[in-house]
């Protein structure tokens, strides 16, 4: 199987797509198939994200472009400014991914924090689209409009010193 050995800031000439979701676009190896066909086995030297719009090289010079796909997502829309900035605070301090636009934050769609949302004062919509979220604090930022480096699985050795409890959605009492 032909490989896909590195990442293109471009998918310029690209024979063929794949679409996939947030993710899904952060990956090192794993074989795939192209929306029109083209079977390839991703071969990173380490994993990276794959932005939409980015392509991936193919060992006999082909490209195959990247596409975010459309996923469940919810915006929430504050009352002013200070009240975005304040709400995108409390997105923040769970550590969910969270796509922040002047207006509106765009979160994947989850009624447990719709609901929180709500009782922060925002208004929230479902909505279908590309979930293309903010990249993280630790040297992940932004590169020609792309997001790098995003981390999953990260311990959470880090302390949270802020005089409150703190309890991330995916701890356990044991």
């Amino acid at each position: 199987m032909i490989r896909g050995t590195h990442v293109l800031d471009s998918d310029d000439g690209h024979c063929d797509t794949v679409t996939l979701s947030h993710d899904d676009r952060f990956r090192r190896r794993m074989a795939m198939t192209g929306d029109a066909g083209t079977r390839f086995l991703l071969d990173l030297p380490k994993a990276a994200e794959l932005g939409a719009g980015q392509g991936i090289a193919l060992e006999d010079g082909r490209v195959i472009g990247v596409r975010a796909a459309d996923e469940d997502l919810m915006e929430a829309r504050a009352l002013d400014p200070h009240h975005l900035i304040r709400t995108a605070w409390h997105v923040g301090n769970r550590h969910l991914p969270c796509a922040i636009h002047a207006d509106r934050l765009v979160l994947r769609w989850d009624h447990v924090i719709a609901h929180m949302l709500e009782g922060l004062g925002c208004t929230v919509t479902r909505l279908r689209g590309p979930f293309t979220p903010e990249g993280g604090a630790y040297g992940e930022g932004r590169t020609q409009g792309h997001d790098h480096g995003h981390h999953h699985g990260h311990g959470h050795d880090h302390h949270h010193d802020h005089g409150h409890p703190h309890q991330h959605p995916h701890d356990h009492d044991h």
